[in-house]
């Protein structure tokens, strides 16, 4: 059993870790605050002063808001939809013995690798490309009238682009998943000839139920912060901005930094509700 003497001295050990990890998370966030409470632009610095919450009205107050608000949520449920249920097939069909398992699973989990930027150039350039790209050579070769993605269905390519990038991470998680299912079950589901489709919904799935859960609750996290692929497609416009863009428009746009101060408090609390919600919707879960 540890002494008084070893728990102080590891309190101590301890202690310049957690002091510099707290400097580095509430230094910027003490920051943020303080701008947001403050008239602060860069094009005039010297007319700085004290506005209370003028600025969290104007952002909220915004029409860019609501639209920005709209297409996070778009993006967000749209990609956990595409990657949830593509993850499942795909880990289904993983599951199964075949010829080239290995390779195959290595591909399929190689998107995930890809940096954001890089994804989102691939796709701009090579596939959705209206005047060479790998999209427009099938439709061309179709016979059907070819689709500039980005001025025709500039939200749908963005949530395309990212759902490239998380459905290998959902099929990691709802492969392994499959696979720890106990092979009692399964015997037990073939000697009582249960149908494939009934095997999938009375077996297969409440298994997956947690792991489910768990891709929702992490892709959820990193989903709502999406920026590189808006940037790099579309830029934030007709209608694309999420409410990371938004802040980021806000100061690299209008160069109001009390504004993007208090638009990212916004969206971190937003953030944090849907965290919330989903942190409690795992605990009875895991609880089930």
């Amino acid at each position: 059993m540890a002494t008084q003497q070893t728990r102080v001295l590891a309190r101590v050990a301890v202690a310049p870790s957690v002091l510099m990890l707290f400097i580095w998370m509430i230094v910027p966030l003490v920051l943020t605050i303080y701008y947001s409470l403050n008239n602060y632009t860069l094009d005039d610095p010297t007319n700085f002063y004290w506005n209370s919450f003028a600025n969290y009205k104007f952002f909220l107050t915004d029409p860019a808001f609501v639209k920005s608000f709209v297409a996070s949520l778009e993006i967000v449920i749209s990609v956990l939809v595409i990657t949830v249920v593509g993850g499942i097939l795909i880990a289904l069909l993983m599951d199964q013995p075949f010829a080239g398992q290995s390779i195959v699973r290595l591909m399929v989990l190689a998107p995930f690798f890809v940096m954001p930027t890089v994804a989102a150039l691939i796709w701009k350039n090579l596939f959705m490309n209206a005047d060479g790209g790998l999209l427009t050579w099938v439709s061309q070769v179709l016979h059907l009238p070819v689709v500039v993605w980005f001025t025709n269905y500039p939200l749908i390519s963005i949530i395309i682009i990212v759902a490239w990038q998380w459905l290998p991470f959902a099929t990691l998680i709802l492969l392994t998943a499959i696979q720890s299912l106990d092979e009692e079950q399964k015997e037990a589901s073939q000697l009582d000839g249960a149908k494939p489709l009934s095997y999938f919904f009375y077996i297969v799935l409440p298994h997956l139920s947690r792991a489910i859960t768990v891709v929702i609750l992490i892709e959820t996290i990193f989903l709502l912060n999406i920026f590189a692929e808006i940037k790099v497609t579309t830029n934030g416009s007709l209608n694309t901005a999420n409410l990371p863009f938004l802040v980021y428009l806000t100061e690299a746009g209008d160069h109001d930094i009390g504004s993007a101060s208090a638009g990212a408090l916004v969206a971190v609390v937003l953030a944090n509700i849907v965290a919330f919600f989903l942190i409690r919707m795992i605990g009875k879960n895991l609880e089930a």
